[in-house]
């Protein structure tokens, strides 16, 4: 029988599999929290594992909401949120709170763009 793509358990082995079968992340992430590469993420970005260095090359350009990361790397978000936070704990991403971010206007956009990216999940 063909292997290929049409085991249906793949598309959720491998997101659990990054996480060593974690589900719960190291510190609470806000789906609207805002992330950006440190200076030392984007150092320790070529060594990092497939996943870790996709997600501090998507954070290097702008600072993405977490519900884009995960939409982006095409896995559940809770386990983004696990790989995220394993990254903020390291120091490998800031951290930034929408609380505290910038005017209305700001808050807004940040908020359109988590739409989009819940719905790309």
């Amino acid at each position: 029988m063909g292997h290929g793509n049409d085991d249906p358990r793949g598309a959720l082995v491998r997101p659990y599999a990054v996480t060593r079968g974690r589900t719960e992340p190291t510190q609470a992430i806000a789906i609207e929290a805002v992330l950006v590469t440190s200076p030392q993420g984007l150092r320790e970005a070529q060594f990092s594992e497939r996943d870790r260095r996709t997600i501090a090359m998507l954070c290097s350009d702008r600072p993405q909401s977490m519900a884009e990361i995960a939409a982006y790397l095409g896995m559940p978000l809770g386990v983004a949120r696990v790989l995220v936070a394993d990254m903020v704990t390291a120091g490998l991403l800031i951290l930034h709170s929408t609380e505290i971010t910038g005017d209305i206007g700001q808050r807004i956009e940040v908020l359109e763009r988590v739409l989009v990216g819940l719905r790309r999940l």
